[in-house]
C-alpha cells in the first residue's frame, strides 16, 4: 500500500495540468478508488481531493506571476472560469490572485508529499478474517457529522434519547454476528472528511431472513469478508487509535484492502459511565489483487 501510495503521488505531479480522474488512478495501481481515497486520508492527513487541489494551486502560483492570460492558466488547471479558479487559489493561498500578482504573495506552498512505512513491532493488532453471509442491520439511525477524534456529541446525544427499554427490545432481536448492541457508521464519505456527513445506526444485526420491523430503520449488508479488530482500554480513544492502526500498520502489513460497506463496533464489555470498553472492529475487506 505504501509503494500505491507513493506512486499514486507521482503520477498525480504528472497530470496537474491533466483532468485527474482517481478512478482510473486506481484502475493504473490495481486497487480501488474506495480503497485508495480512504488509504490517502488517514496517512496524509488531508482527502486526497484536498491534496490534488492544494498542490494544483502551489504549482498554478508560478503561472500567475508570470504574463500569462489568467483564464488559459484556469483552463490548465482544469477550472472552466477565472472565478473558480480564484475561489481555489484563495483557499490555499489565504489571498487572491490579483493580491499574489500585485505583490508577489504571501504564497502557500504544498510540498509534494512522500510516504514511508515506520516498523516499530511493539504492538500486536488482535484480528480475525471472517466470511459472512448477507445480513442486515436494524436501530434507529441519524445523520452526524465524521469527528476524527474524541466523543461526537450528536451520536452521544442520540443514543441517550433512547429509553433503556428501547436498548433492551434491540438487544433481544440481535440473532447473528455481530453480535450484541453496535455502532454502525454508513455512507461514510470515502475521503473520510472531517466534518462530512455520514449516517450513524444505534442497533443490532439480524439475519436476512428476519422479519422487517417498520419503525427501525435498515441498512442491508451484502455478504462478504470483514477483518474483525479487538480493542481493549479507554473509551473511544483505544478504538479510535486502533481504527487508525489499521491504515497506518495493518493494511500495508497485510494482502488486504477495504471495500465499500458500513463499519460496524460491536461493544462486548464496557465499565460504568463508559470509561473503558472492550470492543470489536468490524470493516468491510477484500482480497488486494
Amino acid at each position: 500500500m505504501i509503494a500505491e501510495l507513493n506512486r499514486l503521488v507521482e503520477l498525480i505531479e504528472g497530470r496537474l495540468n491533466d483532468n485527474l480522474d482517481v478512478a482510473s488512478l486506481a484502475r493504473e495501481l490495481g486497487t480501488t478508488e474506495y480503497h485508495l481515497r480512504r488509504m490517502f486520508s488517514s496517512l496524509a492527513g488531508m482527502p486526497l481531493s484536498e491534496y490534488i487541489r492544494r498542490r494544483r494551486m502551489s504549482v498554478a502560483a508560478a503561472d500567475v506571476l508570470g504574463d500569462g492570460n489568467l483564464l488559459s492558466i484556469a483552463v490548465r488547471y482544469g477550472y472552466g472560469s477565472t472565478e473558480a479558479f480564484g475561489r481555489a487559489f484563495r483557499s490555499v493561498h489565504g489571498v487572491s490572485v490579483g493580491s499574489v500578482k500585485r505583490n508577489g504573495g504571501p504564497l502557500r506552498t504544498q510540498p509534494q508529499l512522500r510516504f514511508r512505512l515506520t516498523v516499530e513491532g511493539n504492538i500486536t493488532m488482535d484480528t480475525r478474517i471472517t466470511d459472512r453471509p448477507a445480513f442486515h442491520l436494524i436501530g434507529h439511525a441519524i445523520r452526524v457529522p465524521l469527528i476524527h477524534e474524541g466523543i461526537n456529541p450528536q451520536i452521544q446525544a442520540h443514543i441517550a434519547s433512547l429509553p433503556a427499554a428501547e436498548h433492551a427490545r434491540l438487544k433481544a432481536l440481535s440473532d447473528t454476528e455481530p453480535a450484541g448492541l453496535l455502532q454502525v457508521s454508513a455512507d461514510v464519505d470515502p475521503d473520510y472528511t472531517e466534518g462530512s456527513e455520514l449516517t450513524y445506526l444505534h442497533g443490532v444485526a439480524v439475519t436476512e431472513k428476519a422479519p422487517m420491523i417498520g419503525d427501525l430503520d435498515t441498512i442491508e449488508v451484502p455478504a462478504g469478508t470483514w477483518a474483525v479488530f479487538h480493542t481493549e482500554g479507554e473509551y473511544p480513544a483505544a478504538l479510535q487509535e486502533a481504527w487508525a492502526a489499521t491504515a497506518t500498520d495493518w493494511f500495508p502489513s497485510n494482502p488486504w484492502r477495504l471495500r465499500p460497506g458500513p463499519s460496524i463496533v460491536a461493544v462486548l464489555d464496557r465499565a460504568g459511565y463508559f470509561s473503558t470498553a472492550t470492543c470489536e472492529l468490524w470493516l468491510p475487506v477484500e482480497r488486494a489483487e
